[in-house]
């Protein structure tokens, strides 16, 4: 049911339908009114929080579109508010994301349905050398069909890293990506990979890095995504900001 039935709308939202009176307070009573400072405040962090997250969806989208769920905009917006709340120089309604504690996007999963840690639980090791802006990950020797728990029908996976540099308050981003090329997923063992990528020596901007497994099927000799990317996995896995 959609529409309006005089003070209740009614809408379908990604959590299903809802229900909900018209009107509330007046917008430029909230935005002019001593009592509404503290609620200012909030909104204004809150777009800071949605602009920081469409910022780093934006720097990695080549990965994000193959590795993510309905819901990530705004699991990804939550997990930035309280990023923004570790900002301990700024006062409160004036807290931003470049300087808070970016460590709190270490293992944000894009793909809720999918966590990368239980997809693919082999160990890794990150590297960032701000100087030189070498960014470096070693991924341990791994057997796939032991390690990786691939869907049903997948007879390929692929690994991608990728790396930005992000300007929370300029809203600039640069990107890089690096990939193992399609993998077969079988028993025979894979050695030791390295994924390294360069970027800016010397940054000043926020680094994030992420790791993303895609899986794939065979179609009359032609390797094709499997299933629109509902079992890839995407996850935050490094991160490194200014001192």
């Amino acid at each position: 049911m959609e529409g309006t039935i005089g003070d209740i709308a009614f809408y379908k939202s990604g959590d299903g339908h809802i229900a909900r009176f018209k009107g509330g307070i007046n917008r430029k009573r909230i935005a002019t009114n001593p009592v509404f400072k503290r609620t200012r405040g909030n909104g204004a962090e809150f777009g800071r929080a949605a602009k920081g997250g469409k910022l780093l969806r934006n720097a990695i989208q080549v990965m994000l579109q193959q590795a993510k769920d309905p819901k990530v905009v705004s699991r990804l917006t939550t997990v930035l508010l309280a990023f923004i709340k570790t900002d301990t120089v700024s006062p409160r309604g004036s807290q931003n994301l470049t300087l808070g504690n970016l460590g709190f996007l270490n293992g944000f999963d894009f793909n809720g349905n999918s966590p990368l840690k239980t997809t693919f639980p082999v160990p890794f090791v990150g590297s960032y050398d701000r100087a030189t802006g070498s960014v470096g990950l070693t991924l341990e020797a791994f057997n796939p069909e032991v390690q990786i728990a691939a869907p049903a029908g997948a007879i390929h996976f692929k690994l991608s890293a990728g790396v930005s540099e992000l300007d929370f308050d300029q809203e600039t981003l640069l990107f890089k990506s690096i990939d193992s090329g399609i993998l077969p997923y079988d028993n025979a063992p894979v050695a030791a990979i390295d994924l390294d990528l360069e970027i800016t020596a010397n940054s000043t901007l926020a680094m994030v890095q992420v790791l993303s497994i895609e899986f794939f099927q065979e179609v009359n000799g032609t390797i094709y995504p499997l299933q629109n990317g509902t079992y890839n996995a995407m996850t935050v896995v490094q991160t490194d900001q200014p001192a």
